[in-house]
């Protein structure tokens, strides 16, 4: 047995809870991951187990031996931790729902038409290119594109048509 645990065998009136925290602290935690081989779950559990020895320090330093107390409230809720992961929900093991007829493009292949679609709005001349991305990129009304430009409302028509049929063209092949 270890000097800490013989010295806190000897005087169990006299010990304070920081102090078998301090001495005994390490070792709970030692025998907690043993138990859980989670380290979290096991510093989770000595915490927990601390918290209820601290409420009721006068019962366990008043033990026979506080460190063999304290060593089965360890082991309990490291066997009561087992036993609520036992009962812990799980997946019903229910099939998933059959798809529709349509798969679903994943990111990827989102992301490959983005880029396909920004090479091909960079191919576009440079006033068909403003026109496009000021009404489709800032939402803007063909009035308040033909007032940024400078030039008529048809003229911002016409360049949003040609290049939107450029744009078919090119995402298309």
């Amino acid at each position: 047995m270890s000097p800490a645990g013989t010295a806190l065998r000897e005087a169990p009136g006299v010990l304070t809870f920081e102090e078998f925290v301090a001495a005994r602290g390490p070792a709970l935690v030692r025998l907690a991951r043993g138990l859980l081989r989670d380290p979290d779950t096991a510093e989770d559990v000595v915490q927990d187990v601390l918290a209820k020895a601290l409420l009721s320090w006068r019962r366990v330093a008043g033990a026979d031996d506080p460190v063999a107390y304290v060593n089965r409230m360890v082991v309990n809720a490291c066997t009561s931790w087992w036993r609520r992961a036992a009962r812990r929900e799980r997946p019903a093991g229910e099939a998933l729902p059959e798809a529709s007829g349509r798969a679903r493009p994943d990111a990827s292949t989102q992301l490959a038409d983005r880029d396909q679609l920004l090479t091909a709005l960079r191919a576009l001349p440079v006033k068909q290119r403003t026109v496009l991305v000021l009404r489709y990129f800032e939402d803007m009304a063909d009035e308040q594109i033909a007032d940024l430009l400078d030039v008529t409302t048809g003229t911002v028509r016409s360049n949003a048509h040609r290049g939107l049929a450029t744009l078919r063209g090119a995402v298309q092949r």
